[in-house]
């Protein structure tokens, strides 16, 4: 089997053995390659929330999938040039960051389909997913303002810039539903996978009187999880990926957001001869996000709580509370009596 450099062996993450070999020749079926965000696989998080896409792909469509992970921004391009050289059917670039990347050899190899999370590429052979993050960061500032007995909460980002103030403003307005006087703290760590940094900010937020903080910084965010395990009373919210069984009992909820299903439909849909172009948008009405379902924080949560959390999600479907996407719009945001 010829395995691309630097490339991930799927048997070695996964219970399967499959194959990571291209399909280099016609009829050989569906094949796909992603290059993964600087984090990489087991981050726990965003990359392994869109791995486990691609592993339904090859479990349910039989592709043949392959997998580079990225060290460093550097790798972007090159990585991204070598699986358009392999004569893929899709391939993915798993954040943001790859967008200059993917839209200048989206344009050198326009035959080959590709598909960006996060970002929006304007080119004929790319589709663009995002979500609406801040459709569930609103559910779980809700439940964090519920739940907070210091009435001070926080928030801790990976990188500051518009992707993640998504998932700042929602929060902050979930929060501010539930109480308009809540304390909110805001820190960006400025990396998604420095885990000591992001432990080290967590702290300074526990130690500034915060008992909950949503960390919405990938594998940085291990961090906080890490920081509130030694806190009575201190709960983390984590995101992208279920977190919650990383420390039972410790992670409230995470904010999942489904980049597995985005990963498997656009395989899907190319395989049915009808790819997908153009941009795509999950939100919490088409399931792209949501909360877990509180499998270690149900009792503690309480039914009166999760039936409010119920109401809540039930309005921001039905377009009754818009959550903010900026922090502009969450200046204006007012919360909506229910």
């Amino acid at each position: 089997m010829r395995i691309l450099a630097r490339a991930i062996s799927a048997c070695a993450l996964a219970a399967l053995v499959i194959s990571c070999a291209p399909s280099t020749e016609s009829g050989r079926g569906l094949s796909l390659g992603m290059v993964t965000d600087i984090g990489g696989l087991g981050d726990k998080s965003f990359n392994d929330s869109a791995y486990r896409g691609l592993l339904q792909a090859h479990r349910r469509l039989g592709a043949h999938i392959s997998v580079l992970q990225s060290r460093s921004a550097a790798d972007y391009q090159p990585n991204l040039e070598a699986l358009a050289n392999e004569r893929f059917s899709v391939i993915y670039a798993i954040g943001f960051l790859m967008s200059k990347d993917l839209d200048q050899i989206a344009q050198d190899h326009p035959h080959t389909h590709f598909a960006i999370v996060d970002a929006v590429v304007n080119e004929p052979n790319v589709v663009s997913i995002t979500f609406r993050e801040q459709d569930g960061s609103f559910l779980a500032g809700a439940l964090a303002a519920m739940m907070s007995k210091s009435k001070h909460i926080a928030f801790l980002g990976g990188q500051d810039i518009p992707l993640l103030h998504k998932f700042e403003a929602g929060y902050i307005a979930g929060a501010r539903e539930i109480d308009p006087r809540v304390k909110v703290d805001v820190k960006y760590i400025g990396s998604f996978d420095d885990v000591a940094a992001g432990k080290e900010l967590a702290d300074v937020e526990l130690n500034d009187g915060a008992d909950i903080i949503y960390a919405a910084a990938g594998k940085a965010g291990m961090g906080a999880i890490e920081a509130v395990e030694t806190r009575h009373g201190a709960y983390a919210i984590g995101v992208d990926s279920n977190q919650d069984g990383l420390a039972p009992g410790k992670v409230l909820t995470s904010m999942v957001k489904r980049v597995n299903v985005a990963v498997f439909d656009v395989a899907k849909a190319y395989q049915d001869g009808k790819p997908l172009h153009g941009h795509v948008v999950f939100g919490l009405r088409e399931g792209g996000v949501s909360l877990t379902n509180f499998q270690y924080t149900r009792a503690k949560i309480g039914p009166e709580r999760l039936a409010r959390l119920a109401r809540i999600r039930a309005a921001i479907v039905d377009g009754r509370i818009v959550p903010p996407a900026t922090l502009r719009a969450l200046a204006k945001f007012q919360p909506v009596a229910l």
